[in-house]
């Protein structure tokens, strides 16, 4: 990795830290509200929807009805999708989505993945792109919020047997969260010359005499609360590179901020909830040390370029292209090295927005994603679910401790016992049990081979990497898989649903479990969980827990196909 590489990375941390600080300061008032104006308004809206802003609930009537309010939301984007050519805001005149289509987008945005076997601006009309997917974009986001607020309040308080009210958790993510910081990033990319309307599309002539249909929307507004709730299901198929999403390399910087700011400043609310910022500071050094690693890896791998385009004697344009670096399926305006960190930004989050082509990348530059998301995705993480997911790890790596030294566990005055420790195991490997069961079914069986076109260890790295996006709720694809098939389309729907609320139960069982228990105060034996020796070991936890159940496929995969790359050198 060159110079300047090292510069981006650093500033992009540098400013990512300096406005996730202050952030952190006012989702923490927020969500345990401080703020006696907010209340006010959030207590009329409650009263006028039948719950009562005060009631608090025990972790099963609050996993009810975080689930509840899920199905629904599955519910109403199916409904939207299949019913769009009788609504209005359609001036395409675009039909209806087909069933299994329509099923997988619902499972899809609800969960917080966002994966696409679609062309957004073929196939959805504006209301549904507004009133399904946006909204969803919104609500998956407050979900994850609210789920890591009430493990936080497992941690936090004692002796109790409530985590918090899900229905005014959900509002203040919402309302006060979410909502806010849209409406000023969506106006900051419009000014920067993102879409914004509600005009059909454009009808222009090319130089050459020819047609063509430039297609616009309500691109802004969208983009805006995919990236900061990590959804990054696009307006356009091409996504972030497409130009009227992502145009120029200020927008590309601001969108990788917006990914990551939340997760970041989630990790100081953990520090203000515990009374301990030393606590948020560990899983944020834990964080970035992985990010690191991985940026380097990734833009590296890609920096290096392709070594038999040169070695076969290719022409001399494409060999003088591979010198300088692997540049296929990234564009020009953002180059190699914008391309390798948002490639792993996206990815490290479960936004899965993207600004260049993943299927294009090198066998290590491509594995460096397909890494970060079978981790579980912790390195920052999704809006809620990267903290919760780390928190679980770091409870991993506490029991592991204890065992060494034959201790019962704490971490940050609770004892981890045996209901915890089960938890944790089903969080961590429920997802992937499927992912690793729907890549192996599809393999094997007709329909799902029928979707690979790239023959050997890549094809094979397409599927992985397609149920590795689904399981940990990313919605990245290599792209070089025919996934918006019946057969795909049902599979990858339950997958997303496996992974997002197979490790949401989990970790709501959790929080009940703990906020019933004493806060203990630090004795000479309780291992300290905030220095460089408990980083170092929640990093091992990570690693060895969660990358270990996937290398025999990435053996596979990736593995097999950088060997064959460098071998034919």
């Amino acid at each position: 990795m060159n110079a300047s590489a090292w510069i981006q990375l650093a500033a992009f941390l540098l400013v990512l830290f300096a406005l996730a600080w202050p952030l952190a300061r006012w989702i923490h008032a927020v969500m345990e509200g401080r703020i006696a104006a907010l209340r006010r308004v959030e207590r009329g809206l409650l009263r006028l929807a039948g719950v009562g802003a005060d009631v608090e609930q025990g972790w099963l009537r609050y996993a009810l009805g975080l689930l509840v309010f899920n199905v629904l939301g599955v519910l109403a984007v199916y409904g939207l999708q299949r019913l769009q050519p009788g609504l209005p805001l359609n001036p395409q005149g675009f039909g209806a989505v087909a069933p299994d289509s329509a099923f997988n987008t619902a499972i899809s945005f609800v969960t917080n993945t966002n994966w696409q076997g679609y062309g957004g601006e073929t196939t959805m009309s504006y209301l549904t792109q507004m009133l399904a997917l946006t909204v969803q974009n919104f609500l998956s986001a407050a979900t994850g919020i609210a789920v890591v607020i009430a493990l936080l309040r497992g941690f936090s308080r004692h002796s109790g047997t409530s985590i918090g009210n899900v229905w005014a958790d959900l509002s203040r993510a919402t309302l006060w969260v979410l909502l806010p910081l849209a409406l000023v990033f969506a106006l900051a990319l419009a000014g920067l010359g993102v879409v914004q309307t509600l005009d059909a599309s454009r009808q222009l002539v090319t130089l050459e005499g020819q047609g063509q249909t430039l297609a616009v929307g309500p691109v802004a507004s969208q983009l805006a609360i995919k990236m900061l709730g990590t959804n990054g299901g696009g307006f356009f198929n091409a996504n972030s590179a497409h130009p009227f999403e992502n145009p120029t390399a200020l927008t590309n910087a601001l969108q990788m901020l917006a990914i990551f700011l939340i997760p970041a400043a989630l990790c100081f609310v953990l520090g203000r909830q515990v009374g301990d910022m030393r606590q948020g500071w560990a899983l944020l050094g834990a964080m970035t040390a992985m990010f690191v690693v991985a940026v380097v890896v990734a833009t590296a791998a890609e920096q290096a370029g392709n070594p038999r385009l040169a070695a076969l004697g290719v022409d001399a344009v494409a060999s003088a292209t591979q010198s300088g670096g692997n540049m296929e399926g990234k564009e020009l305006r953002f180059g190699i090295q914008a391309s390798s960190l948002f490639a792993v930004v996206t990815t490290a989050a479960s936004c899965g927005a993207v600004n260049a082509m993943h299927d294009s990348f090198t066998p290590l530059g491509g594995m460096v994603p397909l890494v970060m998301m079978q981790l579980g995705e912790v390195v920052f993480g999704g809006v809620g679910a990267g903290l919760y997911g780390m928190l679980v790890f770091a409870m991993l790596a506490v029991f592991v401790a204890g065992l060494m030294i034959g201790r019962t566990p704490e971490y940050m005055g609770k004892k981890i016992e045996a209901h915890e420790m089960k938890m944790v195991s089903l969080a961590i490997l429920l997802t992937p049990l499927a992912v690793l069961i729907g890549t192996a079914i599809a393999v094997v069986v007709e329909p799902g081979r029928a979707g690979i076109a790239a023959p050997g260890a890549h094809g094979f790295s397409e599927v992985l990497y397609a149920f590795s996006s689904a399981g940990n709720n990313n919605g990245s694809a290599f792209a070089g898989l025919s996934a918006n098939s019946p057969f795909y389309n049902l599979l990858l729907g339950l997958v997303m649903w496996v992974g997002r609320f197979g490790v949401i139960v989990p970790v709501l069982a959790m929080a009940g479990s703990l906020v019933a228990k004493k806060r203990l105060a630090p004795g000479e034996g309780t291992l300290p969980t905030h220095g460089p020796l408990f980083i170092v070991l929640l990093i091992g936890a990570v690693l060895l827990v969660g990358f270990l159940n996937y290398v025999p496929a990435l053996a596979l995969g990736p593995v097999v196909d950088h060997l064959m790359l460098w071998s034919a050198k």
